[in-house]
């Protein structure tokens, strides 16, 4: 039997969550068109008969000095700790730049086995595959390279038997049915802060975040009680959110409830959602320390 933690790195929306979702063959991390949706390391769990991978789903590396993005550089460098392998995914449509060289420099001091997936090849030339894979193997010599889409589930067996031939022998750590090991309020706020994010657009996503302030069990009713906050930066954000007599909020709710039901297939779920302003909040120690 096998075991790891396999790190996932790679540029904004090079398509990690969608990697780690399709490999658990579930919702464990948020997925969305705006680069840096991802702020936390997210565990996503897949065993077979063959042993068990944990997949850390790391936030985009992006070269930035604001303080968010500082927070969430460290996040992705402090996976590295506690990894057994890295799966470097590669947006092949993208030519490497600035932030791809910088990722190329972070990894080439770990020593840690590697194996680079080249991600999106389903609408990738043939030309563009193979410039790909000629400039991560002279990057990289040793790191096996491999063509994958995540999004059509395509060349993702044969990541996984690369990935299992690298992991070390050891016992599985968690058990075979789990997917993911996220506590409930954080997989709440996550999927109502992925439906807020698809609402909106430009610089908004990023000024949110959302916390859930109840989550209350009514045994006698079999129902379950949800009760959060949208929060954005500044007072004349809220209306974007909200909507036209609210409709972006319903919109948003209405989203939400499909797949927070899904976490609770026996229950009644009341889901009630408010928008509220933190001015600076990314600027906020105190607010990042309770989110990243």
């Amino acid at each position: 039997m096998k075991c790891a933690t396999v790190t996932v790195v790679g540029r904004p929306s090079s398509g990690k969550s969608t990697l780690i979702n399709t490999i658990c063959e579930g919702k464990v991390s948020i997925t969305s068109s705006v680069p840096q949706t991802t702020r936390n390391i997210i565990r996503g769990i897949y065993t077979d008969q063959r042993g068990q991978l944990i997949l850390l789903d790391t936030p985009g590396y992006q070269q930035s000095k604001r303080t968010l993005n500082l927070r969430l550089q460290e996040t992705t460098r402090s996976s590295f700790a506690e990894s057994d392998l890295i799966l470097y995914l590669v947006d092949v449509k993208r030519p490497a730049g600035p932030e791809e060289e910088a990722i190329i420099e972070l990894l080439k001091k770990i020593r840690t086995p590697m194996v680079i997936a080249l991600n999106k090849c389903d609408i990738a030339s043939e030309q563009e595959v193979s410039e790909t894979t000629a400039f991560f193997s002279n990057q990289f010599p040793k790191a096996q390279i491999l063509p994958l889409s995540a999004k059509d589930d395509k060349g993702v067996d044969e990541l996984l038997i690369e990935l299992f031939k690298l992991a070390p022998e050891g016992a599985l750590l968690y058990p075979q049915e789990a997917y993911t090991d996220q506590p409930l309020e954080f997989r709440i706020s996550e999927i109502i802060r992925e439906k807020a994010i698809a609402l909106v657009s430009e610089e908004l996503p990023h000024a949110i975040y959302v916390e859930v302030a109840d989550l209350e069990y009514t045994e006698e009713e079999e129902s379950i009680w949800v009760r959060a906050f949208i929060f954005v930066e500044r007072e004349s954000q809220k209306g974007i959110v909200v909507g036209h007599k609210g409709g972006g909020i319903k919109q948003i709710r209405q989203a939400a409830f499909k797949d927070i039901k899904r976490l609770f297939p026996q229950k009644k779920l009341h889901l009630d959602l408010r928008v509220k302003s933190n001015p600076r909040w990314r600027q906020n120690k105190a607010i990042l320390d309770e989110i990243l």
